[in-house]
């Protein structure tokens, strides 16, 4: 017996994340500048972190010897007084990914089922298998989220729904009065997670009043992350927003210090510069209409997003992306969504957009 055959069956079956590709990867790989390599692959903010974050990480550097605060005290403070919550409503998790991890983790077991619909972030499936509960995908209605389908796909041994808001990677949207609608027909003995990553990118007519639901359901869990619109991907924080109940179980699985202490002051002041992140957000409106209007030029459809990304449909999509590669442009395949016709692309800054635009222009002529 070889040691890992000691691992459960349903850990020894997952499929591991892959991320996307970093430049110094490409650069290797292809012999390539890495200066001249555009990575258009992550979502991340192109504008990167705020400068009040840059400055506050320098100020916590000399303190890095000590452990960081594992109850977050200033961020959650600083959250408390953004969204309106209480300091028992927050959990901080190294990125809303661990938000995610702790739900599962807390409340799945062998047995369990959790509900996420096609074409969905690949997490969900990942933490659902990794805790031995069986995951049901539901059929995706236009690449997005169907409230009715998933409604139905409930099942008795049902603990959890996962549902993105906007979604990744097709960037849909479920309409603020739908997404309520679905809440309230969720059975209270199922715990609704709610992932709104991207959500500082939506339009204010578009975007719910999600977090004032909390007070309305205690099987709501909100999780949010400042590695998108606030750019601070490298440093891996999110939380969620819950019934203090609810957080009472995150926080029994959550690891001690979860959060480092220069991630901690970096999210706290990226919070508090309102002009960053309004920057980040117009940034992000005018590159989605450059990318939509220079498919439109070579023919191109692609799904509307209103996330910081968009997907694409492209035939022999596996070998644009390679002949992408090969002009130093890095773009994210999705065929592991379900979705082998389709290439997504992050918004980047004005330059980079247009160097996208012209590489997939010069590989269509391959």
């Amino acid at each position: 017996m070889e040691l890992c055959d000691l691992a459960p069956g349903y850990v020894r079956a997952i499929a591991p994340y892959p991320p996307g590709k970093p430049i110094s990867e490409l650069a290797r790989e292809m012999g390539l500048n890495p200066a001249d390599i555009v990575k258009l692959a992550s979502n991340e903010n192109p504008l990167g972190p705020s400068p009040l974050a840059l400055e506050a990480i320098r100020a916590c550097l000399p303190e890095l010897a000590r452990y960081p605060d594992g109850n977050g005290f200033a961020l959650k403070a600083a959250l408390c007084a953004e969204y309106g919550v209480k300091a028992e409503q927050i959990v901080l998790g190294n990125g809303s990914n661990d938000v995610l991890e702790f739900a599962a983790r807390a409340f799945l077991k062998p047995g369990d089922s959790a509900v996420y619909s096609q074409h969905a972030f690949a997490v969900y499936p990942l933490v659902v298998q990794a805790v031995g509960a069986r995951g049901i995908e539901v059929p995706a209605k236009d690449f997005g989220n169907d409230p009715q389908a998933m409604l139905e796909a409930i099942e008795d041994d049902t603990r959890l729904v996962f549902i993105a808001n906007p979604n990744n990677p097709t960037g849909t949207l479920i309409q603020p009065a739908a997404l309520l609608g679905l809440i309230e027909q969720v059975p209270h003995n199922v715990l609704v997670l709610l992932d709104e990553a991207y959500y500082e990118y939506l339009a204010p007519q578009v975007a719910p009043k999600s977090i004032d639901w909390l007070a309305r359901f205690p099987n709501l869990l909100i999780a949010r992350t400042f590695s998108k619109a606030y750019g601070l991907a490298g440093l891996r924080v999110g939380f969620g927003l819950a019934h203090p109940n609810v957080v009472d179980m995150l926080n029994r699985v959550r690891q001690p210090f979860n959060v480092s202490s220069v991630a901690q002051a970096a999210a706290l002041a990226a919070l508090g510069d309102r002009a960053h992140l309004q920057r980040s957000v117009e940034l992000n409106a005018r590159g989605m209409r450059q990318i939509c209007e220079g498919l439109q030029r070579l023919g191109l459809s692609y799904i509307p997003s209103f996330g910081n990304f968009l997907s694409f449909r492209i035939g022999g999509a596996t070998a644009m992306y390679q002949r992408l590669l090969k002009r130093g442009i890095i773009v994210r395949p999705v065929a592991n969504y379900g979705m082998p016709d389709y290439l997504r692309v992050s918004v980047g800054l004005e330059e980079e957009n247009d160097k996208f635009l012209s590489a997939l222009a010069g590989a269509m002529q391959e």
